[in-house]
């Protein structure tokens, strides 16, 4: 019985610091136009727990600092490139299906056809998605989640929130993240448990290794790397939404 919590503890744990991940691609999309720009003043308005929030972040930055940067960085050494690349296509491509639902949730119907094309073809041309054989066919990524879906449906304004092990978030997105990993993705439904938790905890490892070309970005553009994380996460969740608002508009999916 102990064994078993103990795995559960550390499946719980590697599952909460992939989302530490959603932040990464936000240091370089946040430069990006097409990204709406917030003033500071509205991004502190929505972070009132930040004596809480710093102390939780620098938590989080001293755990992936001793255990999960090193891990993925020996992770870099060791694994080809070509392999990493199919590794992280693969997950990628795992990552298809609680998009796919949340679309349906949300009332995207064209797009979550698309999308289950793009599954459907890179589980099979692309050899269970090794290889992306997709996106050149223009289908193209597309990522949603519950906390995406909270927000189509009203819950739009959320306040910051960093928990242990979890990362940057909000409180909307720090409720539907145990229901979008139990309900929507395919990692419960793996037997045996060990072979989901090792799995899950590989593609952690990947992601985080993938992620390690990023770190430069904040650590040179910087001055207070509470604050730079907090905006680029809060300007990259607030474009998702915008951009499932104009899906919304111009496909005519169902919306409040």
């Amino acid at each position: 019985m102990m064994e078993k919590q103990n795995k559960c503890l550390v499946a719980i744990i590697a599952s909460f610091i992939v989302s530490i991940g959603l932040i990464y691609p936000a240091f370089v999309e946040a430069e990006d136009a097409s990204v709406q720009s917030l003033d500071s003043q509205a991004l502190d308005s929505k972070d009132p727990y930040e004596s809480f929030n710093r102390l939780m972040f620098n938590f989080n930055e001293k755990f992936d600092s001793w255990i999960l940067k090193p891990v993925a960085l020996f992770y870099n050494k060791v694994m080809p490139e070509p392999l990493r690349k199919g590794i992280n296509n693969f997950f990628n491509n795992v990552n298809n299906i609680p998009t796919i639902a949340n679309d349906l949730l949300q009332g995207h119907f064209y797009q979550a056809t698309s999308d289950t094309w793009r599954l459907a073809i890179n589980s099979t041309v692309g050899v269970l998605g090794l290889m992306d054989v997709a996106s050149p066919l223009g289908l193209l990524s597309n990522n949603q989640d519950l906390g995406l879906t909270f927000a189509h449906w009203g819950y739009i304004h959320s306040n910051y929130l960093v928990l242990p092990f979890i990362g940057p978030m909000t409180v909307r997105d720090a409720l539907a993240w145990p229901v979008n990993y139990q309900y929507l993705t395919l990692y419960p439904y793996i037997e045996p448990v060990s072979t989901r938790y090792e799995i899950y905890g590989f593609g952690v490892v990947a992601k985080r290794a993938e992620l390690l070309r990023f770190q430069s970005v904040m650590e040179k553009a910087a001055l207070d790397k509470y604050v730079f994380v907090r905006d680029a996460y809060l300007q990259r969740r607030d474009y998702l939404i915008e951009q499932n608002k104009e899906r919304d508009q111009s496909l005519g999916a169902v919306s409040p």
